[in-house]
C-alpha cells in the first residue's frame, strides 16, 4: 500500500510559512540593502510556501506601488545568503530554508477578472440571467 502525500499544506508548514513571512517583512522594513536593485524599494511579502520537509520555501513578493518585479527578484537572489542569516536569528527552527523568490501575480489576475466582469456585455448577460430566475 502506497502512502499518498496530502494535497493541502499541513499545520506545521502553515505555521512556519507565516513565521518566515513575518520575519522577512521585518527584515525588509528595517534593512537597507547595498544592492542597487533593492535600494529604496519597499516590498510586501504576500505569502511563503514551505516545502513539506521545510528545507525550501517559495516567497511571493509584490513591490509596493507596483512596477516591474524582475530587477527586484534578481536583487533578492543576490542577497539571499544575507536574508537567510537574518532569518536564522529571528526564527526558531532546526535549519533555515533555502529561499526562492517569485512575483505574486494574484492581484493582477484579480484586477483582470474585475475588469472582465465590468464589461457591458457581461453586465447585460448577468442582468438577463437575473430576469430569467
Amino acid at each position: 500500500m502506497s502512502r499518498q502525500r496530502p494535497q493541502s499544506p499541513g499545520q506545521r508548514q502553515l505555521r512556519m510559512g507565516e513565521e518566515i513571512r513575518h520575519a522577512l517583512a521585518r527584515i525588509f522594513e528595517r534593512e537597507e540593502f547595498r544592492d542597487p536593485a533593492l535600494a529604496d524599494v519597499k516590498l510586501t511579502v504576500t505569502e511563503v510556501r514551505p516545502s513539506p520537509d521545510l528545507r525550501h520555501a517559495r516567497v511571493y513578493i509584490v513591490p509596493l506601488g507596483g512596477g516591474d518585479p524582475t530587477p527586484i527578484l534578481k536583487g533578492l537572489v543576490r542577497v539571499k545568503s544575507f536574508l537567510r542569516r537574518q532569518l536564522a536569528e529571528q526564527i526558531v527552527s532546526k535549519f533555515v530554508p533555502d529561499l526562492v523568490f517569485s512575483a505574486d501575480t494574484s492581484f493582477d489576475r484579480a484586477a483582470h477578472i474585475t475588469s472582465l466582469l465590468n464589461q457591458p456585455e457581461v453586465a447585460r448577460d448577468l442582468a438577463r440571467r437575473d430576469e430569467e430566475e
